[in-house]
């Protein structure tokens, strides 16, 4: 049984909807899914995707390299770096020395709020930069060496 043909317009009205949250909500930092809106409201993902668009449009919304789209507030600070970078920082701000065990991935999914397989490409790319040991179930990561700090050149 096909559904229903979604009247013109939809997407525009769940637009409306998902910013009265994001208004009501200050802690919302995220957006709901393609599948959360195709659920809740009963239409097609290219109608969630039409949501998306409309909100990236009028600047509620922002799309962060590896993860979901995120709420745009004004004046707020959002590091738009790559999630790798990001947990490079991880070693440094956390005063991990080497040999020291690295956050566990579900830790990073919270702190970063990304999902598992993305922390788990981040992950295999401080592996392969030779900053981080290979992860296996049971055995915790641990810091192979220090990140190369960014000299500033001096006059």
């Amino acid at each position: 049984m096909s559904q229903p043909a979604s009247p013109r317009g939809t997407f525009l009205k769940i637009a409306e909807v998902v910013k009265a949250r994001i208004d009501a909500d200050p802690e919302l930092i995220e957006l709901p899914t393609a599948a959360d809106l195709m659920g809740e409201f009963g239409v097609s993902r290219g109608v969630a995707l039409r949501v998306f668009d409309v909100l990236q449009e009028e600047g509620v919304a922002e799309r962060v390299a590896g993860s979901r789209l995120r709420v745009a507030r004004r004046g707020e600070a959002v590091d738009r770096r790559p999630l790798a970078e990001r947990l490079t920082d991880v070693i440094t701000n956390d005063q991990l020395p080497v040999g020291a065990t690295f956050p566990s991935a579900t830790i990073l999914c919270t702190r970063f709020g990304v999902s598992r397989p993305t922390v788990a490409k981040a992950l295999d790319k401080l592996e392969a930069a030779g900053l981080l040991s290979e992860g296996r179930q049971g055995k915790p990561r641990t810091v192979l060496s220090l990140p190369k700090r960014e000299e500033s050149a001096s006059p």
